[in-house]
């Protein structure tokens, strides 16, 4: 591993293990063995190096979605991702939250990319086997809420009872959206 990927590795394991406010380039060179000179050569400043970690964080966890067996029932291969992801949130609360912000900052994150374009592909198997009830586009966007809403909820790390109960709900709604357009009255007379 070169000095650039030493430093972006260090950089995540101390985002997964302290959040973004145990992140300094301080703790990374000292971790990593090198001078701030090296880390500002190689990311330019911390900014970059944050960019960096939180794009190898996609990285890993795209790299969990490319795992998953694929599903002969696309709806069932949806909801197993959309567990998945609050799964991975749940085991990596602050690399779940350092990516969010970093997203909701405007972030331009290729894996971040894949990672829709994922969904979507996933969608327009669904939507191949049957008429839904919304375009496609606006399914990924309940999709990604409640997977982003149930996945906050392990950040915030509260009442585990009413935690389950709340991302339960949040999956039941994504489960909703997934759900085929229902034959209409005048259509089965």
């Amino acid at each position: 591993m070169d000095t650039r990927e030493q430093l972006a590795h260090h950089a995540l394991a101390l985002i997964d293990e302290l959040g973004l406010t145990g992140f300094t380039t301080r703790s990374v060179c000292a971790r990593s063995g090198v001078t701030a000179p090296a880390l500002y050569h190689h990311f330019g400043d911390a900014d970059g190096l944050l960019d960096a970690a939180v794009s190898l964080g996609f990285e890993q966890f795209m790299q969990r979605k490319r795992m998953q067996p694929r599903r002969a029932d696309p709806e069932l291969q949806i909801l197993a991702g959309w567990d998945d992801y609050v799964a991975f949130a749940r085991e990596r609360p602050q690399l779940y939250l350092a990516m969010s912000m970093r997203m909701l900052d405007g972030r331009d994150i290729a894996a971040a990319r894949e990672s829709r374009q994922h969904l979507l592909s996933r969608l327009e198997r669904l939507a191949a086997t049957r008429r839904l009830a919304h375009p496609i586009e606006t399914i990924a966007d309940i999709l990604w809420a409640t997977v982003h809403a149930a996945s906050m909820l392990h950040v915030r790390k509260r009442n585990e009872k009413v935690q389950r109960a709340a991302i339960a709900a949040l999956r039941d709604t994504a489960r909703r959206a997934l759900q085929p357009v229902l034959p209409s009255a005048r259509s089965r007379s």
